[in-house]
């Protein structure tokens, strides 16, 4: 197992309202810096509830760039919870979805915003062996 690590910068853009008001939906789109360099489109379907600190979100973002010198795309799958404060983040590889030279890429990120408001990343990988 490979780890990238780095910084990304990310806009979030609120789209026409959704079937119900506790209902948002939002375009992503990130700039990859350090071990992966790229950029990344997605969308992120959110819901809150009337219990303050709870909430949760589902997303799906497609990855293009750089990784360990290899070029290609993949897909993240993103499901994240917060209980009451707590949060819980899942952030997965969609497998078979890696192309180019990521094609068989596997792995999770965990992503961390500092108090400053600067997002960084740690992205756990297995890329096969190229003959």
């Amino acid at each position: 197992m490979s780890q990238a690590t780095g910084l990304f910068d990310v806009k979030l853009t609120p789209q026409e309202e959704m079937i119900h008001p506790a209902l948002a939906c939002m375009t992503l789109d990130k700039q990859f810096h350090g071990d992966l360099e790229g950029a990344s489109r997605g969308l992120m379907l959110s819901t809150s509830t009337a219990v303050n600190g709870s909430a949760g979100y589902v997303a799906l973002e497609i990855v293009s760039g750089t990784l360990a010198g290899c070029n290609g795309c993949f897909a993240l799958q993103h499901s994240g919870t917060m209980n009451r404060g707590s949060p819980s983040l899942s952030i997965l590889v969609v497998p078979d979805s890696g192309t180019g030279q990521l094609t068989g890429l596997m792995g999770k990120m965990t992503i961390q915003i500092a108090s400053d408001g600067k997002h960084t990343y740690e992205f756990d990988y297995t890329l096969p062996e190229t003959k």
